[in-house]
């Protein structure tokens, strides 16, 4: 079962379980889509994946499967991957 964590690893945004707005990867990074578009280039800069929309979890669910409440921030700053 996915995290939904509840921030943009890179800028920190606010990103509750119902907002469009958090991408994630296939190690469940979050982002929002303005970092990943316009900071990240649709790379995750932890695991050099690519990313796609969180799915929604139903409202009646989130009271028996609450989302998360730890905040991850990248503490060296957010940059994308250097090309090898």
């Amino acid at each position: 079962m996915l995290e939904l964590r509840p921030n943009c690893e890179c800028c920190d945004r606010d990103l509750p379980p119902e907002r469009q707005e958090a991408m994630i990867c296939t190690f469940e990074c979050t982002f929002c889509v303005e970092c990943v578009d316009t900071v990240l280039g649709g790379i995750c800069p932890n695991c050099g994946g690519d990313f796609a929309q969180r799915p929604i979890r139903p409202a009646a669910l989130l009271a028996k499967y609450p989302a998360s409440t730890k905040r991850v921030l990248k503490a060296e700053g957010c940059a994308p991957v250097q090309a090898a």
